[in-house]
Formats: structure tokens, sequence, C-alpha cells
């Protein structure tokens, strides 16, 4: 089953749009819940995004360099059933 990974909402003082730094999952990698999948970064801050379930990574949608906005899907991600 494919799942659609999305950039939350970061806080109410923070902003809506934010640039992907790097990647730290690659194309086919199994991840478990809460590993990180890449790194983002505001005019104020660095962050991860966490893997959200158990599963491998099928497909990147967003590139390093690309600003994103609360809410974008950044992966497609496969669960296992």
């Amino acid at each position: 089953m494919k799942f659609e990974v999305t950039l939350p909402g970061l806080g109410e003082d923070s902003t809506e749009v934010v640039t992907v730094s790097s990647w730290l999952a690659s194309v086919g990698d199994e991840l478990k819940e809460g590993d990180d999948l890449l790194e983002l970064t505001t005019d104020k801050a660095a962050f991860y995004l966490p893997a959200p379930r158990d599963g491998v990574l099928s497909e990147q949608l967003v590139l390093d360099g690309d600003e994103i906005n609360v809410g974008d899907i950044v992966c497609i991600f496969e669960i296992k059933a």
C-alpha cells in the first residue's frame, strides 16, 4: 500500500515555507517509524522530517534546494501489509 508523506505544520509562530537541505534516505531504503528522512531549514532553524511509519521509500518528490510548503507531499512510502 502506498502512503504519501507530507510536510506537517511547524507550529503557530513558524513559517509555512522551508528549504530541503538534504535527503538522508534514498529510494529503496527500508525505514522504521521515526528514522530521519530529510533535513529541512527555515530562516531560523534546521530540523529533520522523520518517517511517519515503517516502510520503504519508493519515491522522492522534492529535491535538495527546493522550497516547499506545509502540506506538500515530499515522498511516497510503500507500506507492507
